[in-house]
């Protein structure tokens, strides 16, 4: 199951709602900001055309002194001291050619000093028979001096209004909607949500918590007539990509009453106070349609543990929001009716008072997906993929331990994407493979330049693993072998890793063996070592670590464990001596070097088929499980997975006699090994 089921099981096309459930608008809403533009261009209009001064032709100095020298001037005209109108009469308007027209004038000069002007237009004409003087007129254009007083002010109320709508949260309304909730509300009337618990696959015993959470909404009596009260809220965790908030998605589509939904990132805010009032203002609006539902995602972005941040005081504003909604959920008033749903996947960090009895009466942990749940999950989303007959799903489930949900969908994603790029009709096999080695181990690399010396290094390191992890009763049985770089690693030993609840100590042993012999193929074989054993002596010495530290493995420090599941303390602080330290070390190396030298005397015992093996594979670059098994001849050992399969297929035979020995339903598994040092799905082994 994943997060991302809802976008196989609510195809678009299917959805007239549009990806948010709401369903659009057809009438466009009015823009303020047209009524902006408009303002904008009458204004810049109005600079240019808004004037009542006629526009003539300008002239110079001299040709005024010309036109006054042949006495052509009829009127000299000074409006506000800056601009002169000369009029001609009718010689000049003979000689000049101009429009007849007596009351306009036929050309315009810009003065510069007043008296100046006055003192040239009499110097030259002194002789003049009718001499003209100019006249001074005040013509004041009311239009624009009202439109540079109320321009300024338009402009600065439109600046305001507009930093106001940008400060004002979805761009509406006024500043002082800061403080409201940015929750989005699904009801029956307003939005419906397609998600039903049918379309999360796998997680059984998440499903049943929370489908008696939605029951007790439909069937109140049930319950309450015996004295039952409905839990205030469960906090789903788990890692990510399970389907936490894809079965919170479900709860909205089953209650059938209000569901808020909301961040927690939505809370933080940087002005102070803002995160408690949007906290208030959500449960004011859950309060007036209870009974509902509020469902906040990733809440470990406000509920972190107050007095954890050293760089943060007592006033900080994310622990002025987490105190409102302690408070909220349980405080001094009710909020009966409200049911509060809540996802992370940092519980270990969260407030112990937002997690107590009261607050959170439920946690309902969402786990990585075991094999049938696999298979539900690749089931769901291979709806939309098409497939040819090739394709195993309960292969498929195998080879994927320690693939959450989203992991599932993209394998699924990659796998289509490689054979429309191969140009195929249906989806196949060997694109599902593919595709998982792609995502665990990277993309192909096979214009990486490499000579023989390198590629026969790598072909007897690969070889090594192979060899050794064959004869080893906890080695995970083989896939395949390639000498083919991929992502960082020059070559990769592919397994079917088994699914273990807990490890017994030889498990963990045979592991650290089987990282060894690349290693040791090196030196037995080859008369050097190389650094291309780097991650395999890193994930070698974790286990080791964690043997002697962790679970108490070893044989001079017996029974102890210094882990700190709690985590309560900041900082970290060493709770043992040096002493101590220097006996936990040479533990270690006595592990490390007791199954280096299990490896090389496997080596030694097989030293022929490494050699076969190695030589194939520099022929044929990759190997499969059929080569292994032709040159060392069967495992001596089954696989763990096919023996629970086995007995499941069995036991349900017996239970039902009736359906011919076929299993009434898919077998189970147990979850992945909880050894946080060994991942379930290891990566390939660098070379």
């Amino acid at each position: 199951m994943n997060e991302q089921n809802s976008a196989n099981n609510t195809p678009r096309q299917q959805d007239p709602f549009g990806s948010n459930g709401r369903k659009p608008d057809k009438k466009r809403r009015f823009n303020i900001y047209w009524v902006y533009g408009i303002l904008a261009a009458v204004i810049i209009l109005a600079q240019f055309f808004w004037n009542d001064t006629p526009q003539q032709k300008k002239i110079d100095l001299g040709e005024l002194i010309e036109l006054l020298q042949k006495e052509e001037v009829e009127k000299i005209e000074v409006v506000n001291k800056k601009t002169a109108n000369i009029y001609l009469n009718d010689k000049g308007r003979s000689h000049s050619q101009v429009e007849d027209a007596p009351l306009k004038p036929s050309y315009t000069y810009n003065i510069g000093s007043l008296e100046r002007f006055e003192q040239t237009v009499q110097e030259v004409q002194g002789e003049a028979k009718n001499p003209v003087y100019p006249t001074f007129e005040e013509n004041s254009s009311w239009g624009m001096e009202i439109l540079s007083w109320v321009l300024p002010l338009v402009l600065l109320m439109l600046f305001w209004v507009f930093i106001m709508r940008r400060m004002t949260p979805g761009g509406g309304g006024q500043i002082f909607n800061i403080g409201k909730s940015k929750a989005q509300l699904f009801d029956k009337d307003s939005t419906q949500v397609n998600v039903t618990f049918k379309d999360v696959a796998g997680l059984e015993e998440a499903k049943v918590e929370i489908m008696e959470i939605v029951d007790f909404l439909k069937n109140p009596d049930k319950y309450t007539k015996l004295g039952g009260k409905i839990p205030k809220g469960a906090l789903l965790v788990g890692p990510p990509g399970t389907g936490k908030t894809l079965l919170a998605k479900s709860v909205a589509g089953e209650a059938n009453v209000p569901f808020f939904s909301i961040s927690g990132s939505d809370f933080v805010e940087m002005f102070v106070g803002v995160g408690a009032s949007r906290v208030r203002d959500l449960f004011r609006q859950a309060k007036e349609k209870a009974p509902c539902i509020v469902f906040i995602d990733e809440i470990d972005a406000v509920g972190r543990a107050r007095g954890k941040n050293v760089n943060m005081g007592g006033n900080d504003e994310r622990e002025s929001t987490l105190n409102q909604l302690l408070t909220e959920m349980d405080g001094f008033g009710s909020n009966s009716g409200v049911i509060i749903l809540a996802a992370t996947n940092r519980a270990d960090i969260l407030d112990k008072a937002l997690l107590r009895a009261g607050r959170f009466d439920r946690q309902i942990y969402v786990e990585l997906p075991e094999l049938s749940d696999r298979k539900e999950i690749f089931q769901v989303h291979l709806r939309d993929v098409k497939t040819d007959g090739s394709v195993d799903l309960d292969q498929l489930s195998r080879q994927t331990p320690g693939f959450s949900g989203a992991d599932i969908a993209n394998v699924c994603n990659e796998a289509a994407l490689i054979a429309a790029r191969r140009k195929k009709k249906a989806v196949q096999r060997q694109d599902f493979n593919d595709a998982i080695d792609r995502i665990v181990g990277g993309l192909e690399k096979r214009s990486k330049v490499i000579t023989d010396e390198e590629r026969r290094s790598i072909a007897v390191h690969e070889a090594g693993h192979a060899t050794v992890s064959w004869h080893l009763r906890y080695g995970d049985p083989l896939i395949k072998v390639t000498i083919v770089p991929r992502g960082k690693a020059l070559g990769a030993a592919w397994y079917m890793p088994e699914e273990r609840q807990i490890e017994p100590k030889q498990a963990l042993l045979d592991k650290i063996c089987s990282l060894m012999a690349g290693r040791v193929a090196e030196d037995i074989f080859l008369g050097f070592i190389d650094t291309g054993a780097l991650n395999d002596l890193e994930r070698a010495t974790k286990i080791a670590y964690a043997m002697v530290t962790y679970y108490g493995m070893s044989d001079k420090l017996p029974n102890i464990s210094y882990y700190d599941s709690s985590s309560d303390a900041y900082g970290f602080t060493k709770p043992y001596s040096e002493d101590r330290a220097q006996t936990i070390d040479q533990e270690v190396q006595a592990i490390i070097d007791s199954q280096y030298a299990r490896a090389r005397e496997i080596l030694t015992q097989y030293t022929q088929g490494h050699h076969e093996l190695a030589e194939l594979l520099q022929q044929r670059e990759v190997i499969f499980t059929e080569d292994a098994e032709r040159i060392f001849g069967p495992r001596q050992w089954k696989s763990r997975t096919e023996e629970i399969l086995k007995e499941k297929e069995n036991s349900d035979a017996s239970d039902h006699p009736d359906h011919d020995g076929q299993p009434a339903s898919e077998p189970e598994t147990e979850s992945p090994s909880s050894l946080s040092d060994t991942p379930a799905t290891p990566p390939p082994f660098n070379k």
